[in-house]
């Protein structure tokens, strides 16, 4: 095949060529049964006009179930309508035939891995491109937005910075160089792969260059609505029967959550749309996986319901017995943690140690808002975990809390840098993700290089560990000073006085807040967010995104530890729950008959059962 396509005398068509790539795609990318399959549905679905037939836009939406009112069919459709025209894609939009169909499939479900060996880069680049609009318009906008950031003077830490102009990527100087992705990787490894010769690779690529290309802000809210909804969708599982999560509270909670994604991006205040320079920094840290719903999503053209043999006229129809029914997306109903956030979870952790794998261990408003029970509940689970917090931000200039926001404020060093958000969107949540077990430390913090601090609302942001040092999670309890829950700084020194009336009220010395820190009060009333990008980081990385200094202080509303793992992690943690109620229990009904209640007291606190010395149950 390869030399009858680099012939000299007769060089392959444009046409020719595609056929031969989507026949290779479909050989190699798919099995025997997906690609009869793909053939029936694309038989059963396609219009046609004279010889042509051909997927229509509303015919790929009924097939996907794309909810109407999401309004994301006309994007969808205008991805794959560009995609559809590789590895010619100066040539799209295209009409999606047979073939354009085929190009479709393989690469949004990433089946074009099998032999096209490119990184996940090469699809980053394609699939904006496929986002992208080339609106003269909105190229000026935001070239004169570029020029009014590069002309404005630099501003100190002392002054007052909005979100809005911190956005470094925003900035004039900082945009890749357009011809930097002209050079379509994808493209030429397709090309390659049919040994082609170099007469289409340098053809009019000028095309599909990226210069003055934009997403618009409305275009990705829509898909990143859609990618929410289909984050944890089956390859033969109906979007349809997410139904429910598109209406009333649950869209405007779907809308919400789509919106902190977007400004992740850009401040959709100020810019129109997402250049490739925003688009290519953005995801690789913070979205690794956000495209992942489009591989179930497309798989359904390779299983066709004409084939389904439940549906023959002579089967029986069983019902589904409690060992194969699955379980809920989410077992346990939390208050920080519902589905959208937990698809928003899965765009920076995989999402197989997610959807149907999370225990609720501790909830604030039920178990109590203080560090022991967090210990009781915590402690004993011997799998990764995923903390979060949500909260409201303080104001610099009221004090609402009275002695105890003032005792928490008293802790910290001066506010230097400003919020990271505008005043109306005051609502936090920020949270880790801590792959060793929970223990209480006195000398050196836990936690790995494999330790993920981040931020969900309302803007999402992921800070990975580094390793300018180790100081990743610590959970200290007096008589150290400031005790508490901290992520990125270093641990606080034991007081020199804690039998003293005051160091048990009020802090010893002020907190040392890491450069990316989190910070929770051992009340778990208050905590503090600190971004110093300036310092460049410590034991977290800082933000890919947001290139500025600030600081979220913020009053505690909720905290939840969701546990991940399966039915052994949970059965080691039940029988742990249990012989700890059989230790209390004991200790409650000792009686050593001495008659003297202050002599049994005194022996049971030497034995380190009860009193101050009782060493209890901790695993710490």
């Amino acid at each position: 095949m390869g030399q009858s396509l680099s012939g000299e005398a007769s060089p392959a068509s444009k046409e020719e060529i595609t056929a031969h790539l989507a026949e290779k795609f479909a050989r190699k990318c798919f099995e025997p049964f997906e690609l009869y399959s793909f053939k029936d549905n694309f038989k059963s679905l396609a219009d046609h006009e004279q010889d042509v037939r051909y997927l229509k836009e509303d015919t790929i939406a009924r097939f996907l179930e794309l909810p109407d009112i999401l309004a994301v069919s006309p994007v969808l459709f205008h991805m794959v309508s560009y995609i559809g025209a590789f590895p010619f894609l100066q040539d799209a939009p295209v009409i999606l035939g047979f073939e354009q169909m085929i190009m479709v499939v393989a690469i949004m479900t990433e089946r074009y891995t099998k032999i096209l060996a490119k990184g996940a880069s090469s699809r980053r680049k394609l699939l904006f491109k496929s986002l992208a609009v080339y609106d003269r318009k909105l190229s000026e906008i935001e070239k004169q937005r570029h020029d009014n950031a590069g002309s404005s003077e630099p501003k100190s830490d002392s002054q007052d910075r909005s979100h809005a102009d911190g956005f470094a990527i925003d900035e004039a100087g900082d945009d890749l160089n357009d011809e930097a992705i002209d050079d379509d990787e994808l493209v030429l490894a397709a090309l390659h792969s049919l040994d082609i010769n170099d007469a289409f690779k340098t053809g009019d690529s000028h095309a599909a260059t990226t210069h003055g290309a934009m997403i618009p802000a409305d275009n990705f809210r829509r898909l990143v609505m859609l990618l929410l909804l289909v984050a944890p969708l089956s390859a033969q599982e109906n979007l349809s029967s997410y139904a429910e999560r598109v209406a009333g509270s649950e869209l405007e909670s779907l809308r919400a959550t789509a919106e902190n994604i977007l400004s992740a991006f850009i401040n959709v205040e100020t810019s129109p749309g997402i250049t490739f320079a925003q688009f290519n920094n953005v995801l690789p840290l913070n979205f690794p996986h956000l495209f992942n719903g489009f591989n179930s999503l497309f798989e359904h053209f390779l299983f066709s319901r004409n084939l389904d043999l439940s549906k023959r006229k002579n089967s029986i129809s069983k019902p589904l017995s409690p060992e194969t029914v699955p379980p809920p997306l989410l077992q346990d109903k939390g208050t920080i943690l519902d589905l959208n956030v937990l698809s928003q979870l899965s765009f920076f952790i995989d999402g197989n140690e997610l959807f149907r794998h999370l225990r609720l261990l501790y909830s604030g408003a039920e178990a109590g808002f203080s560090m022991g029970s967090f210990e009781t509940k915590v402690f004993n689970w011997r799998a990764p975990t995923i903390i979060l917090v949500s909260g409201t931000r303080l104001s610099d200039t009221s004090s609402s809390g009275g002695g105890s926001e003032n005792n928490f404020t008293d802790s910290l060093p001066p506010k230097r840098f400003p919020d990271g958000s505008p005043p109306d969107r005051d609502r936090v949540v920020f949270g880790a993700l801590v792959r060793q077990p929970w223990r209480a430390t006195h000398r050196d913090c836990f936690g790995g290089a494999d330790t993920e601090l981040f931020q969900l609302a309302p803007t999402h942001d992921v800070f990975p560990a580094s390793a300018v040092n180790t100081d990743y999670v610590a959970f200290t309890k007096p008589p150290a000073a400031n005790p508490g829950i901290s992520f990125g700084s270093p641990l606080p020194r034991a007081s020199h006085h804690p039998s003293s009336s005051s160091s048990r009220h009020a802090p010893s010395a002020l907190r040392h807040l890491g450069p990316v820190s989190l910070v929770i009060d051992s009340s778990f009333e208050y905590g503090v967010f600190t971004h110093d990008y300036t310092s460049r980081g410590g034991a977290f990385a800082t933000s890919a995104a947001r290139r500025f200094d600030f600081q979220e202080r913020f009053s505690i509303d909720d905290i939840e530890v969701w546990g991940c793992g399966g039915d052994e992690e949970a059965r080691v943690q039940r029988e742990r729950w249990e012989w700890e109620a059989r230790e209390a229990e004991a200790r409650r009904r000792i009686n050593l008959g001495t008659g003297d209640v202050a002599a049994d007291r005194a022996l049971l606190e030497m034995a380190g059962l009860v009193g101050s010395n009782r060493s209890g149950g901790s695993m710490a």
